[in-house]
């Protein structure tokens, strides 16, 4: 590959916008839009709905399902989420792009990380400036400048902004299956590290709540007509973190155990959350038929247990289509003088779904950062220009053939 004077343009049409580019990114990092923000999250569509109007392509909001979530009190509710965002141009294209991100961030209303700032360094610290605000600042830049492209006939691309990537996608899975399903080549604007390295093979992950219900009683008077739900809850907890190291590459994280109330009343209730992470589909089933046969058997009489919640994202192993796509990226990096690696992660995002619905991915094309999910988290402003670039390019390689759309859709298929 080499690069050719129409891709030239497409690179041209970035760099002219590197203050635009990043403003935005900083601007949309103001709006608090955490995963549970109604209104920041509303807010927030608004200014992407506006940003995206300025693409040749159709811009539509897309409701999302309900999900059910457990309160610390073991009561089951039903979630509504915010409307996901979905623009796409030339559907009848014979190679199908599919982009994805999303908007929501792990900041709550409340918090104190609110503003962006620039660091003594030069980098960018602010909420979501990385993950992802920046990255879909880049997502859009790149697609602005690939629309410049004269083979931009051969390719058609679909954008979904999602509002509950931070929460495991339950409202929006659907959603990535489907495009996933439909799609050739997927690219998903996770921020990289900070040397530009970008998540190779990721671990699947699930997310359970175990809703331990006891029998309530006098602590002094009548202490043994209870049942304590939470001594059984932290009784089932280890043994659910006792799994570690049992098999290689699975971690049980018990994250938070809720319940009970007064210190004289033996409690009724309580809930044990925790978190999985596992290489393989073999691993996942060994470790949800590991959690059934320890809630199966009961601590002591009275208690009755209840599981909610299971895997959320599949394991998005190196597999032919993904080396395969990896290394085009790697080589079209090279044209621009980037130095493009990857590794392992334990971290999942959508481009597990994506890959579980048959779509090879690049998952981190955003910008280059770290410190995500902490008042610490930050991107480099160089990066954004540089990040857009390597995404226009790969886009416009796509469209000239030089990356064989087809091809890695066609590996995919063959492991599924």
């Amino acid at each position: 590959m080499r690069i050719q004077p129409s891709d030239q343009l497409a690179l041209d049409h970035v760099a002219a916008r590197e203050a635009a580019i990043v403003g935005r990114a900083v601007e949309w990092a103001g709006v608090n839009s955490g995963s549970r923000n109604a209104v920041g999250l509303a807010l927030m569509l608004d200014r992407l709905e506006t940003e995206a109007a300025r693409l040749p392509a159709t811009v539509e909001r897309i409701a999302t399902q309900a999900s059910t979530s457990v309160g610390d009190d073991g009561a089951v509710r039903t979630e509504a989420h915010a409307d996901a965002l979905k623009i796409t141009a030339r559907p009848e294209a014979p190679i199908q792009v599919v982009l994805t991100g999303h908007y929501d961030t792990v900041f709550p209303v409340d918090s104190g990380f609110q503003t962006v700032s620039t660091r003594p360094d030069g980098a960018l610290n602010g909420p979501g400036i990385a993950d992802m605000k920046g990255g879909i600042s880049v997502m859009l830049a790149a697609l602005e400048a690939f629309e410049t492209c004269p083979d931009r006939e051969r390719v058609g691309w679909t954008v979904l902004l999602s509002p509950d990537e931070e929460i495991g996608s339950p409202a929006s899975a659907p959603l990535l299956a489907d495009l996933g399903a439909r799609g050739h080549i997927g690219m998903t604007y996770e921020p990289a590290l900070a040397d530009g390295t970008l998540a190779g093979a990721r671990k699947g992950s699930g997310n359970y709540h175990l809703i331990v219900s006891g029998k309530a009683a006098h602590a002094g008077r009548a202490f043994h007509e209870g049942a304590n739900a939470v001594a059984g809850a932290a009784i089932l907890a280890a043994g659910l973190h006792a799994l570690n190291g049992r098999r290689d590459g699975v971690t049980v994280n018990v994250a938070k155990i809720s319940g009970g109330g007064a210190l004289n009343v033996v409690a009724d209730n309580a809930v044990v959350r925790f978190n999985v992470r596992v290489p393989d589909k073999a691993a996942s089933d060994w470790i949800e038929a590991a959690i059934r046969e320890i809630i199966a058997d009961l601590p002591f009489p009275g208690l009755t247990v209840h599981l909610h919640g299971g895997m959320t994202r599949a394991p998005k192993p190196m597999d032919a289509s993904q080396t395969a796509l990896f290394e085009a990226v790697r080589d079209t990096g090279a044209l621009l003088g980037q130095t493009v690696a990857w590794k392992p992660s334990g971290g999942v995002c959508e481009g597990n779904n994506l890959h579980a619905a048959g779509l090879p991915n690049v998952d981190t094309l955003g910008v280059l950062g770290g410190d995500i999910h902490s008042d610490q988290e930050f991107a480099w402003p160089a990066s954004f220009v540089e990040r857009a670039r390597l995404s226009a390019l790969i886009l416009c390689k796509i469209a000239s053939g030089e990356i064989d759309a087809l091809k890695l859709k066609s590996l995919r298929l063959e492991t599924m």
